[in-house]
């Protein structure tokens, strides 16, 4: 019990310290998805291209961080560094929430 504890105050403290936005608007980030992030990650969340990840059900937190970090120049790809330049914070969030909000389910092989 202990350790899940400390593992909760220390995603907490991460949170905390990324300076992530609060959660953004589903249907905002569709639209910017539907545009822009469908192509490689589809609208859907699940990859259409061999190099790009899965999105559907990412942690909020994770997207926001990531997408920001592209658009800094912290973290580089030759599409994302394109792609991530110009969202705003607001266009970020957006986008996390969409992506977060898909339900994925998981099957273990037998």
């Amino acid at each position: 019990m202990a350790s899940i504890i400390k593992l909760l105050f220390t995603a907490f403290g991460l949170a905390a310290l990324t300076g992530v936005a609060a959660a953004g608007d589903m249907q905002a980030g569709r639209q910017i998805a539907s545009a822009q992030c469908r192509t490689c990650h589809g609208l859907d969340g699940i990859a259409q291209i061999p190099v790009a990840p899965h999105l559907a059900g990412e942690s909020e937190i994770y997207l926001q961080t990531q997408l920001k970090a592209f658009r800094s120049g912290k973290r580089t790809n030759e599409m994302m560094d394109v792609v991530a330049k110009d969202l705003t914070d607001d266009d970020i969030a957006n986008v996390a929430a969409w992506y977060s909000s898909i339900n994925i389910t998981v099957e273990m092989p037998e």
